[in-house]
């Protein structure tokens, strides 16, 4: 029987989806007058004449293609640098996030990118639609200001909830590869990347759910790539300005987020002068070169834009320059690697190729999330089949625990980055303790076949000392895993007894958790 009720609701609901809808291309006619704010004329200057620039211009300009790089590992300092770094910008910042979370630390990212536009510097932001979730977060908003500009990639094409989903089903192939990149980039001539995008969870140790993260901060001549990268990815016609979405436009809305900042500001008066005092320090830290750079040369390497819309026959087969670039440093690698990797699936073909790097005399130190540090299950549930392997050939494999809050003063600064609950999030390798890799591309077939994503790779001993001391660092809060005959153990010291304890199932893991993890094994590991 026909319900006139729910056809009627269905009928006058029609207008409103129509409201909803907004372009998934730029060649959608809706675009015919848009006119950008910030063009190729804001970049027509000498990246070397900046404020950023003139500290280190003995070490950049005598030395072609030289780039210097520090560490950022933990998530106050990626906060601190990125928000000194805003301030010290006096033409242009670029950032590139797959996750905008739209809380306390965002808002007051953001409004120090909005303080930045204010002096007149040109700020351009790109989203990923699926990482936003909203069109009326704070971020979209600043697409108002006259010297900010915002664009989504990927988006959704109609934004009401009920539709919101479905859609993926409808648009699979496409909607579920996401712009997984993560840029900040300040007046062409340093950047920061790693794994870290834009929320308290990534800045913040105190939050209830913390990733524990590594960034670098680079300073040179691999920015520039870093740059291309990003207008490649800004001039795609995936990448829809915020103009057109119906709620990024509301006055109303841009008003109470001014009233925000303004309220904050007022209310955390005493907390405001700690933090400007904090960020001064870093500022003249930097300017008296005091940064703990190590010099050397690198490349910049990201995935196509147009990777997100190739066929899913075509992603299977896709090998772009990141993943040439790996399979490179594996086969001309002699002694060792050491990975800190937070979503670590090899697949059958590439644990082979590990075990037999592993007989050829190449080392392998390998830490990843445990089943109780990882937010993504089923993620573990494909790792933990290839983890036999690598054990029996003698690679030391790492589980990263649950918590390493009691550790306090026992790893120097490295217990900041770990809360109650600490997800390792790093993507990072050393090869033969002279290269270096770090950025937002996970060891598993998302970020190979799906996503794209950003990676920088640099030659420097100094630095990948550095780095590798840091995973090593990460090992001493893991479990370490071992194999016999009767399966998996995990042995490891604990933060409140300091005795060596061995288990035979996944430490600090429910059964319910268990449960949940072998359920997770009917997912086809090529879309984990």
């Amino acid at each position: 029987m026909i319900n006139l009720r729910n056809i009627s609701i269905l009928i006058f609901s029609l207008p409103l989806i129509g409201c909803t809808m907004v372009p998934t291309t730029t060649s959608d006619r809706r675009l015919d007058g848009y006119v950008p704010k910030i063009t190729a004329d804001d970049f027509n200057y000498d990246p070397m004449q900046t404020q950023i620039a003139l500290p280190y211009t003995d070490e950049l300009r005598h030395n072609t293609g030289i780039s210097g790089a520090t560490l950022i590992d933990d998530g106050l300092s990626a906060f601190v640098i990125r928000a000194a770094f805003a301030r010290m910008a006096t033409k242009t910042i670029d950032l590139q996030t797959y996750i905008y979370s739209n809380d306390f630390s965002s808002r007051i990212l953001i409004a120090e990118l909005k303080n930045a536009a204010d002096r007149g510097v040109k700020v351009r932001i790109l989203l990923d639609d699926y990482g936003t979730k909203s069109d009326i977060v704070d971020v979209m908003l600043l697409n108002q200001h006259p010297n900010i500009e915002v664009k989504v990639f990927n988006t959704v094409a109609n934004r009401a909830k009920i539709f919101y989903y479905p859609q993926f089903l409808m648009d699979f192939n496409r909607l579920n590869s996401r712009m997984h990149n993560k840029l900040f980039i300040v007046d062409n001539i340093a950047y920061i990347t790693g794994g870290r995008n834009v929320g308290s969870n990534y800045f913040y140790p105190e939050t209830a759910s913390n990733f524990s993260d590594t960034d670098v901060l680079f300073i040179g001549d691999m920015t520039r790539h870093a740059t291309h990268s990003f207008d490649e990815y800004w001039s795609h016609h995936l990448a829809i300005p915020a103009s057109v979405f119906p709620k990024a436009k509301s006055k109303k809305a841009m008003r109470r987020l001014e009233r925000q900042v303004t309220d904050i500001n007022a209310q955390t008066a005493a907390a405001l002068k700690q933090y400007n005092e904090i960020i001064s320090r870093v500022q003249d830290d930097f300017r008296n070169k005091r940064f703990d750079f190590s010099w050397g040369r690198g490349k910049f390497l990201a995935d196509s834009p147009a990777k997100v819309e190739m066929s899913m026959h075509d992603k299977e087969n896709y090998r772009g320059e990141i993943v040439n670039e790996l399979n490179r440093l594996w086969r001309n690698t002699k002694k060792s690697v050491y990975m800190s990797a937070a979503y670590f699936v090899p697949g059958a073909g590439g644990v082979e190729r590990l075990v037999q790097r592993e007989r050829d005399g190449v080392h392998i130190t390998l830490v990843t999330n445990s089943l109780s540090s990882t937010n993504a299950p089923t993620v573990y549930a494909k790792w933990e089949k290839y983890r036999a392997a690598l054990v029996a050939a003698g690679s030391d494999v790492y589980e990263f625990m649950l918590s390493a809050q009691n550790m306090r003063g026992r790893l120097h600064d490295r217990e900041r980055k770990q809360s109650a609950f600490s997800v390792l999030h790093s993507k990072t390798i050393v090869f033969d303790d002279k290269i270096s890799w770090i950025g937002s591309f996970n060891l598993d077939p998302r970020s190979e076949y799906f996503n794209t994503e950003n990676v920088a790779i640099f030659e420097s001993a100094e630095f990948a000392r550095k780095l590798r001391d840091m995973i090593l660092q990460d090992a001493h809060t893991s479990w370490h895993i071992d194999v016999d005959d009767c399966g998996t153990l995990w042995r490891g010291v604990r933060p409140d007894d300091d005795a060596v304890r061995t288990y035979r199932f996944g430490p600090d893991t429910s059964i319910l958790r268990r449960i949940w993890k072998e359920i997770t094994k009917i997912v086809p590991e090529k879309y984990v």
